[in-house]
């Protein structure tokens, strides 16, 4: 049996499950806050370095753009973000792709179905099978191969860790974050991923919505927060935060990782120990919303009912945690 290392401490108690009075689950895990002028405003949990997954693929689109690619708008959103398989999404994939000089068999992220429901149903009965360019993650790909092919770079090898667009990534990821990568793994979609603390994904977040107009970073946060239907899709959390908080941006990943910024610079980033992603953009609006952000437009959100027999029986709830640096934050505040 593999041997494990110890569960990190301390952990801060960040949802927790309600259901008919009786607290049914508890999320776990380290999250970190920053005010809009970028100090710390709370940083609880472990601390260490997670793997982020897909809350920084905003930085691999920023270094498509410090390597040349030409995409701004729905291409940089698509690049940034985590599609959900619509047609739309697929005809800018195809686009990406098609200016690189490369097809569909380039892209190096596996097969899949679309996430998006009714296309997924669509498909299957019109005995299509599942395709790489589907998959949530093609629009990455094909930016990354859009770029290494302005470079002259070979794209075969454009998911190898040691490739310069790769070691363009780390580099940005590490600038951004402030910190130094000390673990390098594998992605879901077989793209390098490197590791980095909740602290340091508010800070690249941050660094994100703060940049100056038309600087790369400002073009990243600009892209996804105008067309945040190619971050996800209909109906998907990060496309709906976006829609209905003005200026917010937002990223989760799997696992229960998320990264967000409101356009004054105040940003949250957390990850929950057990990976269930339910609570994140709960948790992560209501903290927001206690540095001065606007969230009533977020609605079901932040309300989030446990059904029984189809009827509300209990919440999805900030945890302890939350809830007592809430209080803080309120009393401190007040005159």
């Amino acid at each position: 049996m593999t041997s494990l290392p110890p569960v990190p401490s301390p952990l801060a108690d960040l949802a927790v499950v309600i259901r008919s009075g009786v607290v049914e689950s508890r999320h776990l895990g380290s999250i970190a806050a920053l005010s809009a002028d970028g100090s710390v405003a709370w940083q609880t949990g472990s601390g260490e370095q997670i793997l982020p997954r897909s809350t920084v693929k905003p930085v691999q689109a920023l270094a498509c753009l410090l390597a040349g690619a030409d995409i701004d708008g729905a291409d940089l959103a698509i690049a940034a973000g985590s599609h959900t398989g619509e047609d739309v999404h697929v005809d800018v994939v195809r686009d990406l792709l098609t200016r690189a000089g490369l097809d569909e068999s380039a892209l190096g992220c596996p097969v899949d179905w679309p996430e998006d429901e009714p296309t997924r149903e669509r498909l299957i009965r019109d005995g299509e099978q599942r395709s790489r360019v589907r998959m949530n993650c093609s629009g990455k790909h094909a930016a990354m191969l859009l770029a290494c092919a302005v470079n002259g770079w070979d794209t075969a090898s454009y998911l190898d860790p040691s490739h310069p667009l790769q070691q363009l990534v780390r580099s940005t990821l590490e600038r951004l974050s402030g910190e130094t990568v000390a673990h390098e793994a594998v992605d879901g979609c077989g793209a390098p991923l490197f590791s980095v603390s909740p602290l340091g994904i508010a800070r690249i977040f941050r660094a994100l919505v703060t940049g100056a107009p038309g600087t790369p970073e400002r073009r990243v946060a600009d892209a996804m927060r105008s067309y945040p239907r190619f971050v996800g899709g209909d109906h998907h959390a990060n496309t709906d935060a976006m829609l209905r908080v003005p200026g917010l941006l937002s990223k989760g990943g799997a696992e229960g990782v998320i990264g967000m910024a409101t356009a004054d610079g105040a940003a949250v980033s957390m990850k929950i120990l057990d990976g269930n992603p339910r609570a994140t953009t709960l948790v992560a609006l209501t903290v927001l919303e206690a540095l001065g952000a606007d969230i009533s437009g977020a609605g079901d959100l932040v309300e989030l009912p446990i059904l029984g027999g189809g009827v509300p029986v209990g919440s999805v709830e900030v945890g302890r945690d939350v809830r007592e640096w809430l209080d803080a934050s309120a009393a401190s505040a007040a005159p």
